[in-house]
């Protein structure tokens, strides 16, 4: 291992880009802790309930933490929203459809319009961030200095727009970090943030178990960190972890044939290939997607439940609702965070995936898969193979995201401590690895090196 990390470090041009992707990273950790001038508290001090669980998970897949009002508090949030509508219009409306097929130049145009896009977002973020988090504050109580406020008790209209000014310029810097890592450094730019900063919280969870661990055996008490738990954690980490890059390298791999064709006295074509399926072909999408569904109606009916007396029955049925939608732990959460995940991730790919342009695809490069005609039936095996896979990698990224409930309930761990079991922060985590290990793979077979995986990192993946 440590040879191979010299051989990295000894190719001139493969150094200075690793180097380089870890002074941005490294950049982007120091802005994280920088925080708004008029902030005199951070919001993890008074927030609690609903409010900290949304704070929490958000920050998961948002490269920041809304608890702590910084320069980068939105995170690189809004780029991801505004990638993510740009490539839904993408599939339905005609004009963005044309132009991703444009190539180069049609990227590159998609990229201007996700920026435009991602400033509107910040502004309209940003603003309902200072308006509703901080200004009124989670408990009801502002977190702003008093020396920023007025004779109303609100912050001044001039440090209102720098607010939102700063954490708008935030998070077009960080855009704009993420660029230059893919154009300069090694690996996905914006990935690499997400993860770096779902990495930096691993320091704390382990402060947290080691702290609350006892070195006796508690008969698996929930709420004590024994050795047999911490035994249970390493054991179950390891299974987790062996399970997401297993699904996550997985592929359907369907066998295809080249035509035959005759130029002169030789033959060419008739090689026998495999066209690859990918079985979570969703990625993380679908966790994404459910985990910030279900995060809106327990803050939505729990704001609802504020505006009524409490000895209502208006306020008792939307406290009710708000509690059930809160409670991780409860038997209609999971279901319908399972549910909603298994409905995502078929309509992530139904966008993503195209079984007519591929089957247009290898029509018109002579290649077919033989006992399947090109065309209709074609197109009609490849979305049936796809159904099926489909609802294989949908029940995996289901069980994987209930998983830290289950360690969190069962053992009573921190939740911080079970989330690394699970969820969208292990999957972000295990594919940017994989990305990343690719990325320096490429570069040390151009020079004859052996790659880091050698197996994975060379394209060999589970064949299902």
């Amino acid at each position: 291992m440590f040879e191979k990390l010299r051989i990295i470090f000894s190719i001139p041009e493969l150094r200075k880009k690793v180097m380089l992707t870890i002074g941005l990273l490294a950049i982007y950790r120091i802005g994280f802790h920088i925080p708004l001038p008029m902030i005199a508290t951070n919001l993890d001090s008074g927030a609690g309930g609903g409010a900290a669980d949304f704070f929490e998970k958000v920050s998961v897949f948002a490269a920041s933490d809304l608890r702590q009002a910084t320069i980068f508090g939105l995170g690189i949030m809004p780029y991801i929203s505004a990638s993510i509508i740009f490539q839904l219009l993408g599939s339905v409306y005609k004009p963005l459809e044309e132009l991703k097929k444009e190539g180069e130049a049609g990227r590159k145009k998609l990229n201007e319009y996700t920026r435009y896009l991602t400033v509107v977002i910040c502004l309209v973020q940003s603003y309902m961030y200072l308006k509703f988090m901080l200004m009124a504050g989670s408990n009801g109580q502002s977190s702003i200095n008093p020396n920023f406020m007025n004779a109303n008790e609100q912050l001044f209209f001039g440090w209102q727009i720098v607010a939102v000014l700063v954490m708008t310029t935030g998070t077009v810097f960080l855009m704009w970090l993420g660029e230059q890592i893919d154009e300069y450094g090694i690996g996905n730019g914006i990935s690499l943030l997400i993860m770096a900063g779902i990495l930096a919280q691993m320091p704390k969870a382990l402060y947290e178990l080691v702290l609350g661990m006892k070195t006796e055996l508690t008969g698996l008490a929930k709420g004590q960190v024994g050795i047999e738990t911490l035994i249970i954690l390493v054991v179950l980490f390891v299974v987790v972890v062996f399970g997401v890059v297993f699904i996550t390298l997985g592929q359907r791999k369907i066998p295809t044939q080249s035509a035959k064709f005759t130029r002169g006295r030789r033959v060419y074509g008739g090689t026998r290939q495999h066209l690859p399926l990918r079985i979570n072909q969703a990625g993380v999408m679908p966790i994404i997607f459910a985990s910030s569904l279900l995060m809106i109606p327990g803050v939505l009916f729990g704001f609802l439940a504020g505006q009524f007396a409490s000895d209502g029955s208006l306020f008792r049925g939307f406290n009710l609702i708000s509690l059930t939608m809160s409670d991780q732990t409860s038997y209609f959460f999971n279901l319908l965070y399972v549910g909603l995940i298994f409905f995502f991730c078929y309509f992530w790919t139904a966008i993503t995936f195209n079984p007519k342009e591929m089957s247009d695809n290898l029509r018109d490069s002579g290649t077919f898969i033989p006992g399947y005609r090109p065309g209709r039936r074609t197109t009609d095996y490849l979305e049936k193979v796809m159904v099926r896979i489909t609802y294989v990698g949908a029940a995996f990224l289901g069980l994987i995201a209930i998983v830290p409930t289950i360690v969190y309930g069962s053992l009573g761990v921190p939740y911080s401590i079970a989330g690394f079991y699970g969820g969208t922060g292990l999957l972000i985590a295990v594919s940017v690895a994989f990305d990343l290990v690719q990325k320096i793979d490429s570069h040390l077979v151009m020079r004859n090196y052996r790659g880091l995986l050698e197996g994975a990192g060379g394209g060999t993946s589970p064949v299902v």
